[in-house]
């Protein structure tokens, strides 16, 4: 891949789409276009356990947001990607309805979680998910 090509970047349990702007020995930098999957909540460590010493609270990353992904997480994207605002709230949404569904502690921690990061993204991106 090449400095221009459009491309679905997994990065911290989350995945975007952005384009290739530096290539690296050991990956490539993307810049980020929009969000096909919200980074999970909670302690990547700790797998689906609530009771754990610091609960993460992860954000997407940004629209233009320049990230160093490795090359085996980086992948040829052929569609056009969606618009930023709108492929966040898309994905806050499916990630919200994938917790909702679970009757556990983690995924009640998580919502919990996501509540707080959405109040950011309003702030940060002017935007209502409701």
């Amino acid at each position: 891949m090449n400095i221009g090509d459009l491309v679905t970047a997994h990065y911290k349990s989350g995945k975007y789409t952005g384009t290739i702007t530096g290539v690296r020995p050991d990956g490539y930098t993307v810049k980020i276009s929009s969000v096909l999957r919200h980074p999970a909540q909670g302690d990547l460590h700790n797998p689906n356990e609530a009771n754990v010493a610091f609960f993460h609270e992860r954000k997407a990353l940004a629209f233009n947001e320049q990230a160093n992904i490795p090359g085996s997480a980086v992948h040829p994207f052929e569609e056009e990607p969606g618009e930023y605002n709108d492929s966040l709230i898309a994905a806050v949404g499916k990630l919200e309805t994938r917790l909702s569904a679970k009757n556990d502690a983690f995924s009640a921690r998580s919502l919990e979680a996501l509540q707080s990061v959405k109040k950011e993204y309003s702030l940060m991106y002017k935007v209502s998910f409701e």
